[in-house]
């Protein structure tokens, strides 16, 4: 899990978001605008949204849980641990074929991540992160998951498997659209019919001592303001089915 802190006044709210790793550039300048609307700081958990939603189980002090999928959402919602009337769908999210600048074969296609010139293919462990689940269904709708596998490296989260790439440790992963818009490489879009929708929810927890500001902060995320900035990002507003 990756923290970001804002530098917080002394008299001002805080609330602590846990949030997906695929939102870590949209979430930090959402919450720089929402910041300056509110008196509310915000304070960052990211990581996978499997494991965070594993630590508010066991009573990690969160105020809003932003998951890259329904499914973590409503098993927190079943558990009594969410205010259901704050579930909502914020975003849909789409994964790519990332390499970096430095890499020397380009895959323009998932078949080409079966070439001799690929050793090493990233993605987020699809045990516990959705964007990890993502990619295992791309490769099972290309017929290549069986043959892939030896290749496979996991990572913690969608994050850190472009860091892996980034870094050489993997040859290409397939990561976030939101991630690979933030940095230097080179992506292809893989088609949305060949994985489930990575349709993105939200909650507020229950167990939260600033209420009134955890549901600020997930009606700003639904805001035209906050949505315009999801949009910059690569997101689309969600399939509601």
């Amino acid at each position: 899990m990756v923290g970001c802190q804002s530098d917080r006044p002394e008299g001002t709210a805080q609330i602590t978001v846990a949030a997906a790793a695929d939102l870590v550039p949209a979430f930090e300048e959402l919450a720089r605008a929402y910041e300056a609307q509110t008196e509310t700081r915000v304070v960052y958990s990211f990581g996978s949204t499997g494991m965070l939603a594993q630590q508010i189980a066991n009573g990690a002090p969160v105020d809003v849980f932003a998951a890259a999928n329904l499914a973590y959402v409503t098993q927190l919602e079943e558990q009594g641990l969410i205010l259901p009337d704050t579930k909502a769908l914020y975003a849909r999210g789409r994964i790519v074929i990332w390499t970096s600048k430095e890499a020397r074969f380009k895959p323009r296609h998932l078949q080409d991540l079966m070439s001799s010139e690929v050793e090493r293919i990233a993605i987020a462990n699809p045990d516990h992160a959705p964007y990890g689940i993502a990619a295992r269904q791309a490769l099972e709708s290309a017929n290549m998951w069986a043959t892939a596998q030896s290749k496979i490296i996991y990572a913690d989260n969608v994050r850190q498997a472009m860091q892996f790439a980034a870094t050489g440790n993997a040859d290409v992963a397939i990561i976030a659209l939101s991630l690979s818009l933030s940095v230097n490489g080179d992506s292809v879009q893989i088609p949305e019919e060949m994985h489930q929708p990575l349709n993105q929810a939200l909650a507020v927890i229950r167990s939260t001592e600033h209420q009134a500001e955890a549901r600020s902060f997930v009606n700003f995320v639904s805001s035209s303001t906050g949505q315009a900035i999801m949009a910059k990002h690569g997101f689309t507003r969600p399939d509601p089915r």
